[in-house]
């Protein structure tokens, strides 16, 4: 029996052990963490691609060979 067959009766008997170790309070203090967790990285990969997008255009800007530019 491995991890792939708990089976809905096994993820509510670990749902119930969860609830009855931590309580309600800290196991939605925890989600509210996870959450300000997720919204975190989704801002950074925003981030990370507006930066990625504008360095990017800035080198596509400037086309020109530099032999081109030499002779203008």
């Amino acid at each position: 029996m491995g991890i792939g067959n708990i089976g809905l009766p096994g993820l509510l008997l670990i749902a119930i052990v969860v609830l009855v170790l931590f309580g309600r309070g800290k196991i939605s203090s925890l989600m509210g963490e996870v959450g300000k967790g997720i919204t975190a990285f989704k801002k950074g990969v925003d981030d990370g691609k507006k930066e990625i997008e504008a360095e990017a255009s800035d080198v596509a800007r400037d086309v020109t060979p530099e032999d081109e530019k030499d002779k203008v």
